[in-house]
């Protein structure tokens, strides 16, 4: 197998890499690190995060500056604070035998003036997010002239974060630039447009396929009804001990709510969502890493650039609508040569969209059953079992006690302990799971569903007919127990009333039966529904994607 050495690094740089116990490199860093050694290469990397990226631009960045010089020759562009602070970790690894040579991190969310000081002592690697680099160039804190080599990571989510002008901008600025590196898990049309406009025939590597799935990841789903969505992944915690996760919403009020709920639950979990200030996001994050969190649970747009070592589990509590997003997802687990476990909870009419996600990530969804109560309390014992096999109790003078529990247990038998013990701990989930239902949604359970709402067509076409209204099982007329619900769809988006019917119905998992009046316009159109059914249609439609628009719908009252 191939070697730091021979990839043409020097001996600084590998002796630092055998100290972190590196000993072969990666994929994407046997193939890039040569290329960009050569320092006048345009390079674009395509590989799935926890591939070893950093290492793969960093080394050869680290040989290529002129440690003498004190100005910035070498710009790293990253989407979040997380990312930047963990590159400049990273980088502060590789450079351990390297002397003079300065790296800083500038980021929103922290004292601009700090930033300038550092930036005024000399130093020849910039790490940065977009926002706060412009905003240094704009104050004229920081000269962008003389940088030699500039890296974009994690482009594409950069671009789905909405910054394409600001990478533009910051690449117009460094006119003098001798190459430019493109790291990227997928290539959407933006970044290829960006790489034909601002690089010169780059190199391109690409480890794996563009838009492939992890293939060190168990990609597993699970499926229910909507209503038992929050159960089923209450389920599956338990089900899984040892689990140390994250668990993806489409909107910050599910993450906010569900934390809310486990955590009144006794589960050690917290949210992370963009009504966070960056102090709160940061102690959120310092609790996740050192594991005072078992579980974290964010939006796509408030994960973004989170790198945490051993995250056994991705649960997905909805299906994105972009695959692209389902690989980011799943990528943070099984990295770096580890394995991992990516769930998702889907209703019965997802089972297509979750095909076409595993025909384009080119890996097997294995569908598996809901643990049943029992599973779980037996799951949790053999845990249990075994953690208590494990306990080190060589520390602490525990021999001191013997004598005093022998005397307290003479009458009591090692069984009677043990029973005991296992009372102790397992009380509450004996007692949860004891009528514990089945989660599950079975062949017959779909048959008398779609039995039932043919039933209602046929009652509700008769209704319609009458009043000549596209209508549900309801009459609201006078009524105060429906709300009115707005959503920004009408029959421009080439809906008529029974398919518009049929599309807010198989979003949200609804009976037509909770449903009043539909008045469409061209534009948007309102919903009339049972008040109690009001809140699970929002969650289930609000923030979806149509046609590559969002979807919004809320409370009409409330606009």
């Amino acid at each position: 197998m191939t070697t730091f050495e021979e990839l043409g690094l020097n001996a600084s740089l590998v002796q630092a890499t055998s100290e972190l116990g590196f000993v072969n490199p990666t994929a994407i860093q046997e193939k890039a690190i040569p290329v960009l050694l050569s320092g006048t290469k345009d390079f674009i990397g395509l590989a799935q995060t926890g591939t070893g990226k950093t290492a793969a631009f960093g080394l050869p960045l680290l040989q290529l500056i002129d440690a003498q010089e004190r100005y910035p020759q070498a710009l790293v562009v990253c989407p979040t604070r997380e990312l930047c602070l963990q590159i400049v970790n990273e980088i502060e690894l590789f450079k351990k035998h390297v002397r003079g040579v300065s790296v800083t991190a500038v980021y929103g969310g922290a004292s601009i003036g700090l930033q300038i000081r550092d930036l005024k002592r000399g130093v020849q690697v910039v790490v940065a997010t977009p926002g706060r680099l412009i905003d240094l160039i704009e104050r004229k804190a920081i000269n962008l002239e003389q940088i030699k080599y500039v890296v974009l990571d994690e482009a594409d989510e950069m671009l789905n974060m909405g910054f394409q002008d600001d990478i533009e901008f910051i690449l117009k600025n460094t006119p003098k630039r001798d190459s430019t590196w493109l790291f990227s898990a997928t290539m959407p049309p933006e970044i290829r447009k960006v790489s034909k406009r601002y690089m010169t025939e780059p190199v391109e590597v690409t480890v794996g396929k563009v838009n492939t799935a992890n293939k060190s990841i168990d990609h597993q789903y699970y499926v229910t009804t909507a209503q038992y969505r929050y159960e089923t992944l209450k389920r599956l915690i338990d089900f899984n001990p040892g689990i140390y996760g994250i668990i993806f919403t489409r909107t910050k009020a599910d993450a906010q709510d569900i934390a809310e709920k486990l955590t009144r639950e006794g589960y050690d979990i917290d949210a992370l969502h963009g009504d966070l200030t960056q102090g709160q996001r940061d102690k959120v994050m310092g609790q996740f890493r050192d594991r005072s969190l078992q579980l974290l649970i964010a939006t796509d747009v408030a994960a973004r650039g989170i790198d945490v070592k051993d995250i056994t589990h991705v649960i997905n509590y909805e299906l994105p609508d972009d695959v692209e997003v389902y690989t980011h997802r799943s990528g943070r687990t099984g990295r770096a040569g580890n394995t991992g476990i990516c769930l998702s909870i889907i209703h019965s009419r997802e089972t297509f969209k979750l095909r076409q996600i595993e025909k384009i990530v080119q890996a097997p969804f294995h569908k598996l059953e809901i643990p049943s109560g029992k599973d779980v309390c037996r799951k949790q014992f053999f845990f249990f079992m075994e953690k208590l096999l494990q306990t080190d109790v060589s520390h602490g003078d525990y021999e001191t006690y013997v004598p005093m529990l022998e005397e307290k247990f003479a009458d009591v038998s090692k069984e009677e302990v043990l029973k005991r013990v296992a009372a102790m701990e397992f009380d509450r989930f004996l007692k949860y799971y004891e009528n514990a239902g089945d989660l599950n949604v079975r062949a017959e359970d779909r048959r008398k569903r779609d039995d039932a709402r043919s039933g209602n067509d046929r009652r509700d076409t008769r209704s319609s007919r009458r009043d000549g209204d596209a209508r549900g099982g309801k009459n609201f007329t006078n009524s105060g127990d429906f709300a009115r619900l707005f959503i920004n769809l009408g029959t421009k988006d080439g809906f008529y009333k029974a398919s518009f019917l049929q599309f807010i119905l198989d979003m949200s998992d609804l009976r037509k039966d909770v449903l009043g009046r539909i008045d469409m316009k061209e534009m948007n159109s309102w919903i009339e529904i049972d008040k109690n059914a009001a809140n699970q249609m929002i969650r289930a439609i609000d923030g979806k994607n149509f046609k590559g628009r969002r979807i919004r719908m809320n409370d009409a009252n409330s606009r």
